[in-house]
């Protein structure tokens, strides 16, 4: 019975892994076609939600098979809420990824920002890949020390987020209100993208340790 929980937790730990990455790829060709008026590229990247919306209900599937056939208890069922709580994370980037891919979308065959913000959704976008990997790792080494440096990119994450508001309360701002919309939505995209990762390096901290961090404590 235990080499059974084993192999089904390493099974559904990988799978989450492999999401996590996902997501971070979908945010990259959601940022490229963003940035590039892309139809394309926005509509693959709509078209294969569909794929992580399965990856979503097999890994909820096997959380819950996993609580309600193992009766897990202590350390056993802390790694199965901890798996959880993850799948919600890793939907929830998978998600915002979409949405701005749906941006995209709809202002085409214009640009859905105006030329002097695309620096920022660019670096955004870069930072919202590299959490997606640094996710990714984590799920798959279950490194408490790899965790917790997600929160300095989230920090970065922040930064930008607030210049944009920065810019957009300028009364030199002249694009118009829907630009200010789009910029303001899609700024918001990204911060949460950013969020979700650290929740997961908090979450593989608890599993790990027993103890879930406070902001604070994932500062390094």
């Amino acid at each position: 019975m235990r080499v059974i929980y084993n192999e089904r937790m390493a099974d559904l730990a990988h799978l989450l892994g492999e999401m996590a990455g996902l997501a971070g790829s979908a945010m990259d060709r959601a940022t490229q076609a963003l940035l590039q008026a892309d139809l394309p590229l926005a509509e693959q990247v709509i078209s294969e939600g569909d794929r992580i919306a399965e990856m979503i209900a097999d890994a909820e599937e096997k959380s819950f098979a996993l609580l309600a056939l193992q009766a897990p208890v202590a350390g056993d069922l802390r790694q199965v809420v901890s798996a959880i709580q993850i799948v919600n994370d890793v939907n929830r980037m998978g998600t915002l990824a979409l949405h701005v891919a749906k941006v995209a979308r709809r202002r085409h065959p214009n640009h859905a920002l105006p030329e002097a913000v695309n620096g920022y959704f660019a670096e955004m976008g870069r930072i919202a890949v590299s959490m997606g990997s640094g996710a990714q790792e984590v799920l798959d080494t279950r490194d408490p020390d790899r965790a917790a440096q997600l929160n300095q990119d989230d920090e970065a994450m922040d930064d930008l987020h607030r210049h944009l508001f920065t810019l957009l309360m300028d009364r030199e701002w002249k694009y118009g209100v829907a630009a200010a919309v789009d910029v303001t939505l899609l700024g918001r995209y990204y911060e949460r993208f950013a969020d979700h990762a650290v929740e997961i390096g908090r979450r593989v901290i608890f599993l790990v340790t027993g103890e879930l961090p406070s902001d604070e404590d994932t500062e390094v």
